[in-house]
C-alpha cells in the first residue's frame, strides 16, 4: 500500500510538472503572437512612409531638374527681383 501512495505522488508531482510546463509554453505562444502582429503593424508603417520618402524624392529629382531651366530663372527674376520684359504690360492697383 505504501508503495502505490508513493507511485501516485510521483505521477502527481511529474503531471504538475507537466501542467507548468504547458502553461508556461502557451503564455509564450500568446506573448510571441502578439509580438508578430505588433512587429507586422510596424512592417507596414514603414512600408508606407518609404513610398512616401520615394515619392518625395521624386519630386525633388523633378524640382531639381525645373530649377536648372530658364523658365525658373525668369519666373524668380519676376517673383523676387521684379523684374519684367521690355514688352510686357504691368497692371498696378490704384491706391
Amino acid at each position: 500500500m505504501r508503495r502505490s501512495n508513493k507511485k501516485r505522488t510521483g505521477i502527481g508531482v511529474i503531471a504538475f510538472v507537466v501542467l507548468i510546463l504547458c502553461a508556461i509554453v502557451s503564455y509564450r505562444r500568446i506573448s510571441l503572437g502578439q509580438e508578430r502582429d505588433e512587429d507586422a503593424l510596424t512592417i507596414s508603417r514603414l512600408e508606407t512612409r518609404k513610398q512616401e520618402e520615394l515619392e518625395r524624392k521624386d519630386e525633388i529629382a523633378d524640382y531639381k531638374a525645373y530649377t536648372k531651366t530658364k523658365k525658373y530663372i525668369e519666373d524668380m527674376a519676376r517673383e523676387k527681383l521684379g523684374l519684367v520684359y521690355k514688352d510686357d504690360i504691368i497692371f498696378e492697383p490704384e491706391e
